[in-house]
């Protein structure tokens, strides 16, 4: 299977990677056991398929470690040649404090190593707390590491437009921030996508399927509770729901999608997926993969495959109008973990 070229991104002059990315997150142990073989022979099967960017971070279990393997083997079977194909992005989520530049080297050491590569293609920064301005130091050195060769790229996680402000003030060049953005969650469309737009920065987006409650698997079901929600992403998401409109407005929401995923013969995560891709800076949308357990390579490949006409878009919108504004009530993207 070969993705059609409309599936690449040129996201910096050095990094071409595929717009949907393969989250990691589900091999952190919050979605249940994963076996670490059946894992890397499911890597393999990815990067085959045309999916060759990974979305991952340092506390996400094993993900680093994983990628490490992947590329040892890739070596071991294809030649070192094949490593330039793939494309691993992670993270560093450090507890607030003071940062020096030997504590950010320690750590994005560990990453090289865990990851087997001698630069980072993208480092992802998050941060909690906000009035702790340590964080613009982290980045600074950072960026030194950068100039020295360790990463190739910085990014952010989860941070407010208000704050990624003062990052480019400070003359840190960010190239991406990873941010909720579904149909359900469009908080980035108030101000962080315009800020983007100006500052030539790319958005990763997850929570874009509202961990697989956007999918025929819940339409016209009875709203899930308690030990229906088997993982930490449909847990998370079944409350973003709730605070978004209930689960009645998104039975509307999934009919609609429905209609329109027949019309172009594709999925309701298809639709979903395709949606926030158009938006304007929006680089890739991350889609967990639960490696060796199960697959959705032919089903994600679709994505690729059709277009969004006015009606479709106009009928999703008619939904969204319907529900409860979610930036007022929680605040720009990212805020839900700093309250």
């Amino acid at each position: 299977m070969n993705l059609p070229t409309a599936s690449r991104l040129q996201f910096t002059p050095d990094l071409n990677i595929c717009r949907i990315l393969n989250g990691m997150w589900q091999v952190s142990g919050a979605h249940g056991r994963i076996n670490p073989n059946a894992a890397i022979e499911t890597m393999f099967k990815y990067v085959d398929a045309g999916f060759t960017t990974w979305d991952l971070a340092d506390h996400y279990g094993p993900a680093e470690d994983f990628i490490g393997e992947f590329r040892c083997q890739l070596i071991d079977t294809r030649g070192k040649d094949a490593l330039s194909q793939v494309q691993a992005f992670t993270k560093w989520v450090p507890r607030p404090g003071k940062m020096t530049k030997k504590l950010v080297e320690e750590n994005i050491d560990i990453s090289l190593r865990r990851m087997n590569v001698e630069s980072l293609d993208l480092m992802q920064f998050h941060w909690w707390e906000y009035q702790d301005k340590n964080y613009l130091d982290a980045l600074k050195y950072m960026a030194e590491l950068q100039t020295e060769g360790k990463i190739k790229h910085l990014g952010l996680t989860n941070f407010d437009t208000e704050n990624l402000k003062l990052i480019t003030e400070a003359g840190i060049k960010i190239v991406s921030n990873q941010v909720q953005f579904s149909l359900v969650d469009r908080r980035p469309e108030v101000n962080m996508v315009q800020f983007c737009q100006q500052h030539d920065i790319k958005l990763f987006t997850y929570g874009t399927l509202c961990g697989g409650l956007l999918s025929e698997n819940y339409l016209g079901k009875p709203e899930p509770r308690g030990f229906d929600l088997s993982t930490a992403s449909l847990k998370k998401y079944k409350n973003m729901i709730d605070a978004w409109g209930g689960w009645r407005l998104f039975q509307e929401l999934l009919a609609i999608l429905k209609e329109i995923a027949n019309k172009h013969g594709v999925s309701i995560s298809n639709v979903a997926v395709r949606y926030i891709l158009d938006q304007p800076t929006v680089g890739g949308v991350i889609v967990g993969a639960k490696l060796g357990v199960s697959e959705h390579i032919e089903d994600n490949a679709k994505v690729f495959n059709f277009s969004l006409d006015a009606d479709d878009r106009d009928r999703i919108n008619a939904v969204s109008r319907q529900s409860r504004d979610l930036y007022q009530l929680i605040g720009d993207c990212g805020d839900e973990y700093r309250r």
